[in-house]
Parts: C-alpha cells; sequence; structure tokens
C-alpha cells in the first residue's frame, strides 16, 4: 500500500473537534509523510476551529473527494457533508451538532466501502447530542459497526503495547453485568486471538479480567467468574487462544501497565477506561477491532467546558492518526482474523 487515505471526522462541532483538527493537520507536518488525512465534516465549523486554534482559516480547503486531496501540509483538505454548523453555538449541547457528527461518520464509513480511504480518524463526538439529533448508538464503536454490519467487534484501548479490549462498553452498568454472557466471552476471547495472530503476536496471553471484586473469591462474590467467565477461558484454551482468567481487574491490569501483559479483556466500561485513562492520559487511543477498516479514535470527550477557549490538547488525535497510519497497511490481516473469529460463532 502507498501512503494511506485517512478520513478524519470533524465530531461534535459544538467541541473541542474542530480546533484540535486544526491543530493536528497545521502543526504537525510530519504527519504528512505517513498519510493523507481528509477532513470529512463542515467547512465553516473547521474555519472557526482554526480561528480558535490561532490558526489560519484560509488554510480549510473544500475538495469533492479523498481522491483530490493534495496532502498540501499547509492546508486542511475537507469533504462538506451536509448543511453548515458555523452557527452551532460553542460548548453547548446541539442537536444539529449531534445530527452533524452522525453524518460525518456515516460518510466516512461509505468513503470507506468504496474504497475512497483506508481507515478513519474519530475525534469526539456527544453521545446525549447524537441523541438529540434523532440518532439513538451508544456511541463511535456501535455506529461503526451498524454501518459495516459486523456482529463481533470490540473496543480496543491501546497504549503501545498494550490492548484493552471490552465485553461491554456503553451501557449501564446493571446492563453490562447482564451482558457478561457466554457467548460473548467466547466471541471477545476469538476476536482477541485473532487479532494477536494478526499482530504476529499468536501465543501472547491473554488475561480477562474478573467480573466481581477477587474474580468472585470462589463464588463469594457473584457466579459469573466461575460460571460463565472461567469455562469461556477453557474453551479458548482448547481452541489454542492462550486465555487466562478470570483474574482479579485489580491485579491483572496493573500487571498488564507493567508489561506482564499486552492482550487485557475488561467486562465492562469502567473497568477498563479508568485505570487505562488514569495511567496514559493522552498517550492512548482507542481502536475498533472488528471492522474492514482501520478506525482509531482519541480517547477523550468533547470537553465542551474549555471549547472556543483555543486551550485543548490535540497530542491524543496526532497519536490516533499516526496509529492508523501505521495500522492501515496491514489492516485486512486484521479484517481476514477477525472475520474469522465471527465465522466461528455460526
Amino acid at each position: 500500500m502507498t501512503k494511506p487515505t485517512l478520513a478524519v471526522t470533524l465530531g461534535d462541532a459544538a467541541g473541542i473537534g474542530p480546533e484540535i483538527a486544526a491543530k493536528t493537520l497545521l502543526r504537525h507536518p510530519g504527519l504528512r509523510e505517513r498519510a493523507v488525512p481528509v477532513v470529512i465534516g463542515d467547512a465553516d465549523a473547521m474555519r472557526r476551529g482554526a480561528r480558535f486554534a490561532g490558526l489560519d482559516p484560509e488554510a480549510v480547503r473544500v475538495i469533492e473527494s479523498p481522491r483530490q486531496a493534495s496532502n498540501d501540509p499547509e492546508l486542511i483538505e475537507l469533504v462538506q457533508t451536509g448543511p453548515s454548523l458555523g452557527d452551532v453555538p460553542v460548548g453547548e449541547l446541539s442537536a444539529a451538532a449531534g445530527d452533524g457528527a452522525y453524518r460525518f461518520v456515516v460518510e466516512s464509513c461509505r468513503l470507506a466501502r468504496e474504497g475512497e480511504v483506508d481507515g478513519i480518524v474519530t475525534p469526539p463526538l456527544n453521545k446525549a447530542a447524537m441523541h438529540a439529533g434523532g440518532h439513538k448508538f451508544p456511541g463511535h464503536t456501535e455506529l461503526l459497526a451498524h454501518e459495516f454490519g459486523v456482529r463481533n467487534y470490540s473496543l480496543v484501548l491501546s497504549a503501545g503495547e498494550l490492548y484493552v479490549f471490552h465485553l461491554t462498553t456503553h451501557v449501564s452498568l446493571q446492563q453490562a453485568i447482564e451482558g457478561v454472557t457466554a457467548e460473548r466471552a467466547d466471541a471477545v476471547l476469538r476476536l482477541v486471538g485473532a487479532f494477536a495472530r494478526s499482530a504476529g503476536k499468536p501465543e501472547a496471553a491473554i488475561g480477562l479480567c474478573g467480573l466481581n471484586p477477587h474474580a468472585g473469591e470462589n463464588g463469594l462474590f457473584g457466579h459469573q467468574d466461575a460460571q460463565i467467565l472461567a469455562p469461556a477461558v477453557e474453551r479458548a484454551r482448547k481452541a489454542g487462544i492462550n486465555a487466562h482468567g478470570p483474574i482479579a481487574a485489580d491485579a491483572l491490569i496493573p500487571q498488564a501497565v507493567k508489561g506482564r501483559w499486552d492482550f487485557v479483556i475488561a467486562c465492562y466500561h469502567d473497568q477498563g477506561h479508568a485505570p487505562f485513562k488514569a495511567v496514559y492520559g493522552d498517550d492512548g487511543v482507542n481502536i475498533t477491532v472488528g471492522l474492514p477498516v482501520v478506525r482509531v479514535s482519541v480517547d477523550h470527550g468533547t470537553a465542551f467546558d474549555i471549547a472556543g477557549k483555543g486551550i485543548a490538547r490535540e497530542a491524543s488525535l496526532v497519536l490516533a492518526v499516526e496509529r492508523a497510519a501505521e495500522l492501515a497497511p496491514d489492516w485486512n490481516l486484521v479484517w481476514q482474523a477477525a472475520q474469522e473469529s465471527e465465522q466461528m460463532l455460526g
């Protein structure tokens, strides 16, 4: 593959997405040596974001297709998607901004399906705003899975060589507990095993966090670890996957941070996200494994409280572009492995 073309969605126009996109594309020219980033979004919101960043709004150039991109490091090349969002109030929940963020993702998926882009990079959207705009998806991950028609996928937090998969993500804690099923555990264990193979680490140990404190303490603190998770690990091991657990999360995750594990599976959102963000901050990204193209996201939200102030940090978005550029050339191996995993589920 030549230099991969990446669709960079604008995110929620009322948040920090336009500002960090402007900073990423104009302040980090070295990215253009690794990829061709094209913004999928709104030109007026993008120009406003550039002004907030103290950059030239005239650097925004509207193109009809990613194929027209020149990859000039002094330009932000953008595919206009839908009506202008230049009048959306900054720092406020907006149905119009939520609808726009949804459109940008859907258009990026279309471009990926048609082979015009090789990957997708996403600044943050606001879930409540997207819902207000009429699109009832829990978040980016579920929207992307819907657009690509995949069933077996996982939100994966990544920093360096560490990858943290999740059994459940954007649901209530009660729903997360109900979502820890044998079928889901089997699916994610196979997905992680497939990803490890595609990454050239077929023998790498995979640690599964326990759902309950102390991984259930032999049934004292809940039945799920012994009755659902432990049998799933045994089935994975019989299938040739080097899985271990369930292991108490407060033991497993610190070990992973110290390099003992490259692959970890958290049972629910905060079990994986809270320690990961505490340790890695802007050095982490969010990858969706199970899609036909690579998708990498920042690991933070829309930050309405600082939107428009010019102080938003672009470090996570820069890292997301770098990681997408790194993964895109060999992503077909990841996709093939994910398909094989899905076929095993019937």
